[in-house]
């Protein structure tokens, strides 16, 4: 029996850290707490690794070394980000430009999403709070293995992707290393396989955006996962609106009107990325693309608790 074989011997081994700034969840199946450690510590080093490519905290990362040169020249990057790169520009595209890794040039001081957010800025100054997100002008060249951000002052930023690419690539790592079924849950985007013990799928909660502790419901799955976008986090109340600190991209406003977005997907890289852009496209044009996508679903909460589901989806 290879090492790792889920049999009813088999437990459950969990560790809680805070990595790329969050909360993650890294869960394995073994028949022994010390190979599950070894499993669990291979993860952890993969995932710190992403983070040093990712981060927007230290100056040598890839995402900075391109951001320092926007508008002067191409940077010549890991090819593992360039390929993410691509997929982000992809997902933008299919989104109409929803899905934006440059949101990294938003002019952050007209937002704080607090108690003493009393107003939003008029629409022209929003507007040009967000001149400069243009995915369009992320330029790729893939022979070369380089990134050129075609105006100065662009910016580019992981944290609509990361954090479920992380998730997708931990998640690699165990499987090489023969857990044959496990979950990482990084801070609610998660990637799951295998089964439980007991030979059921794993039960997933949908966080209720007014009582997080608290799933309105659950899904039953396996070599899938899910992500979830809410404004239940962060959010400010004017006028007695609720708007989330999600921003689109095309207006520089707040989103609102949707309270959260759960997306199951076959892989935690493209739940994460599509759950904020259907945030932002709204119910009806967001459920619409979704309907459209292979394999990916969709759950719905607006401001007023209704729930929408995609076509292909079924909830307990």
């Amino acid at each position: 029996m290879q090492i790792g074989e889920l049999t009813k011997t088999s437990l459950l081994h969990k560790r809680v850290l805070r990595l790329m700034g969050n909360r993650f969840e890294i869960s394995v199946m073994a028949q022994d707490a010390a190979h599950a450690d070894i499993c669990i510590d291979a993860a952890v080093e993969e995932i710190q690794r992403i983070e040093k490519l990712l981060t927007t905290f230290k100056d040598d990362s890839d995402t900075n070394r391109i951001n320092a040169l926007a508008g002067i020249s191409a940077v010549k990057v890991e090819r593992e980000v360039v390929e993410l790169i691509q997929r982000s520009l992809k997902i933008s595209h299919i989104t109409q430009g929803s899905f934006d890794i440059t949101y990294g040039s938003v002019d952050k001081s007209l937002w704080n999403f607090d108690k003493d957010m009393k107003s939003l800025p008029d629409a022209a100054t929003a507007k040009k709070s967000v001149r400069l997100i243009n995915y369009k002008n992320v330029i790729v060249d893939e022979k070369e293995s380089t990134v050129f951000l075609k105006e100065k002052g662009m910016r580019i930023g992981f944290g609509g992707i990361g954090k479920g690419y992380a998730a997708e690539k931990a998640k690699t790592v165990l499987q090489q290393m023969n857990v044959q079924s496990g979950i990482v849950n990084a801070a609610g985007d998660l990637s799951a396989w295998g089964l439980q013990a007991s030979g059921e799928p794993w039960t997933i909660g949908i966080a209720d955006p007014e009582a997080r502790d608290n799933p309105f419901s659950s899904l039953n799955i396996t070599n899938m996962a899910v992500a979830t976008s809410g404004n239940y986090e962060k959010y400010a109340v004017i006028n007695g609106k609720k708007y989330s600190h999600t921003i689109d991209p095309n207006t520089g406003l707040p989103v609102s009107g949707i309270k959260s977005v759960t997306i199951i997907a076959p892989n935690a890289e493209l739940a994460d990325a599509l759950a904020t852009p259907v945030m932002v496209m709204g119910i009806k044009a967001g459920l619409h693309l979704i309907n459209q996508l292979p394999h990916i679903s969709c759950i719905i909460i607006d401001d007023n608790n209704k729930l929408y589901t995609s076509s292909n989806i079924k909830i307990s």
